[in-house]
C-alpha cells in the first residue's frame, strides 16, 4: 500500500510527515535516512512521525528522526509543522492542543496569520540536564577546540545546546567548528550548536549546526536556547526577535523556571504518496 506523506517547512526547517494514526510504517534509522535523503528519497532536514497519544488529555503523540537516522528529543520548527497539520485537519476546532513528545508534553496553540505559538518548557540549565561536562566560567563553560579557547554557554531545551556569541553572522566558524562542538567530548550526549550575534537588545541572529542534520535553516529548539542563554546573562530584554536564514521567530521568556514561549510559521508545501 502506497504511504501518504506531507512535506512541511517551518521557518526553511523542512520535515517530511507521516501520520500513522490511520497508516501503518514501522520507521527505523535506514527507513528514516531513506526518507531525509535529498538525491533519493524525498528529503529532508528531519523526519516527523505522528502516533496515537498514550494519554486521553493529548492529541497525539509524536517523534522525530534526524536526517542521519538518529534520534531527536525536541524540535520547535517540527512542532509547529505538526501544529499547522492538526489545526488545517480539524481536528482541534478551539486553536488550542497539546501532544506528547519525546521527552514531555507540548502546548500548542493558533497564533493566527499563518504563526503558531508554542510553549517549549522552561529552560533548564544544570549540567547534567544538559548534559554538559565542561570547566565553568561564570554562567557558561570553558571549551578547548584544536587548541582554541572559547566560552560558550550551554542549556537544555529538552535537547542539548551550546551556543557562542560571535561579532558577525554571516563570517562565523559554522562550518569548521559547528561539527566539533556538536560532537565534543565535553557533551556526552552531543549538542545542538548554536552561534549568535546580538544586533541590540531586541533582537538577535543565528545560525544552528544541528546534531545529526548539520546546518539548518532555521532551529526552533535552538532559537529558544539562544534566548534563553543570552536573557539570562543580561544581553536581551524579555522578548526577542531571532532572525535565521530560513525566517523569523519571537521568543518570550520570564526568567528562570518560567516556560519560553515561541511563536514563528509553518507552511505545508505539499501532500504525497510513497510506493
Amino acid at each position: 500500500m502506497a504511504l501518504n506523506f506531507q512535506k512541511m517547512q517551518g521557518a526553511g526547517n523542512d520535515f517530511v510527515l507521516l501520520d500513522l494514526r490511520a497508516q501503518k510504517f514501522d520507521v527505523d534509522a535506514e527507513k528514516a535516512r531513506i526518507l531525509a535523503d535529498r538525491h533519493t528519497g524525498v528529503g529532508c532536514d528531519q523526519l516527523l512521525v505522528l502516533h496515537p497519544a498514550d494519554s486521553p488529555q493529548h492529541l497525539l503523540r509524536f517523534e522525530v528522526w534526524n536526517a542521519d537516522g538518529s534520534r531527536a528529543e525536541q524540535c520547535g520548527n517540527g512542532v509547529r509543522c505538526i501544529g499547522l497539520y492538526v489545526l488545517t485537519r480539524g481536528e482541534t476546532p478551539d486553536g488550542e492542543f497539546s501532544i506528547e513528545g519525546p521527552v514531555a508534553p507540548v502546548h500548542l496553540a493558533d497564533a493566527g496569520g499563518g504563526q503558531i505559538r508554542v510553549n517549549m518548557g522552561a529552560p533548564d540549565f544544570r549540567p547534567e540536564a544538559v548534559p554538559v561536562a565542561l570547566p565553568p566560567v561564570g554562567q557558561g563553560y570553558h571549551l578547548s577546540v584544536n587548541g582554541q579557547e572559547y566560552e560558550i554557554g550551554a542549556v537544555s531545551m529538552g535537547n542539548p545546546h551550546a551556543l557562542l556569541e560571535v561579532p558577525d553572522i554571516q563570517n562565523a566558524p559554522l562550518k569548521a567548528l559547528g561539527p566539533l562542538v556538536s560532537e565534543h567530548e565535553g557533551f556526552p550526549k552531543g549538542c545542538n550548536a548554536g552561534f549568535a550575534q546580538v544586533i541590540h537588545r531586541g533582537e538577535i541572529h543565528l545560525r544552528v549546526h544541528e546534531r545529526g542534520s548539520g546546518e539548518t535553516r532555521a532551529c526552533g529548539s535552538g532559537a529558544c536556547a539562544a534566548a534563553a542563554i543570552l536573557m539570562r546573562n543580561g544581553s536581551l530584554d524579555t522578548q526577542v526577535l531571532v532572525k535565521q536564514v530560513g525566517g523569523d521567530l519571537i521568543i518570550d521568556w520570564t526568567g528562570e523556571s518560567q516556560p519560553i514561549m515561541m511563536t514563528g510559521p509553518a507552511t505545508h508545501v505539499y501532500e504525497g504518496n510513497l510506493l
